[in-house]
């Protein structure tokens, strides 16, 4: 990162789900630039462990299905900061493999629902104020290619469906007090849930990503850089896919037409 790049200087940031993956991807990067970090995590190990490792971050304990640690969690950074200009929405559950619809119980879904979607909203409400005082306030809600397409787990794709009309209403709600909201829906990303399995993710990112690759922890947080800081003042409500391409670039039809044109 070139050092004259301090887009976020003298900004606070709270990340949600920042000890490891995305998340601390995300506060790497927003450190870079210049920002204090409050990576709000429920591992209290992994969290302590990336903040000392990351200047000027620090961690705090938090269940963000638990509205009053959220509560607590952004009153926290309020105190330790003097304010609060970003917060990021990264904490989840669910995705990967799931249960035949059927099969799946409704406690996969309460508990589903109830960190990746309403875990967001508990955030953004009890942030919300603090955005607005610090006069540059901003909201980026990481969601998911499963929002857009029928990828994986029935409730982890219907919680990011959820969080994306979320990100659009809460949009309207706080433009007339001066705070930006918007949502990434990344692809696959190399994290941890990969570990032992460096090989069949090489081949998933040659099949079937346009570009060629999986996506890095890196690729989701220049994208937060860039729509959490001014570069971004006049975008709000809006999706931005990170995925390699795998939803906008159709490789099997452009295949089909380059055979067509060797043929004729």
């Amino acid at each position: 990162m070139n050092e004259w790049l301090k887009r976020f200087e003298g900004y606070a940031v709270l990340i949600t789900g920042g000890a490891q993956g995305i998340g601390e991807g995300i506060a790497r990067r927003l450190a870079s630039e210049g920002a204090r970090v409050l990576i709000a995590d429920i591992d209290a190990e992994a969290a302590g462990k990336t903040a000392a490792d990351i200047p000027h971050a620090e961690s705090v304990v938090c269940d963000v299905a638990d509205s009053a640690q959220a509560d607590a969690a952004v009153a926290y950074a309020v105190e330790r900061f003097g304010r609060l200009d970003t917060l990021v929405n990264n904490a989840f559950a669910g995705g990967g493999d799931a249960p035949r619809f059927e099969e799946e119980p409704d406690a996969n879904w309460t508990y589903t629902l109830d960190v990746s979607l309403m875990g967001a909203l508990r955030f953004a409400r009890a942030a919300l104020p603090h955005l607005e005082a610090s006069g540059r306030g901003s909201i980026v809600n990481i969601g998911s290619v499963n929002a857009e397409v029928g990828f994986g787990s029935h409730a982890y794709s219907a919680a990011k469906a959820g969080l994306a009309s979320l990100t659009r209403t809460l949009a309207g709600d706080a433009c007339p007090r001066g705070v930006r909201v918007n949502q990434i829906n990344p692809a696959t990303i190399r994290t941890r849930v990969w570990e032992g399995r460096e090989q069949g993710l090489e081949e998933l990112g040659r099949k079937f990503f346009p570009l060629g690759r999986v996506g890095e922890p890196e690729d989701v947080a220049a994208a937060v850089a860039f729509l959490a800081s001014a570069d971004a003042a006049w975008i709000t409500g809006t999706t931005l896919r990170v995925d390699g391409g795998l939803l906008g670039v159709n490789t099997s039809f452009r295949a089909m037409v380059d055979a067509g044109r060797a043929e004729s």
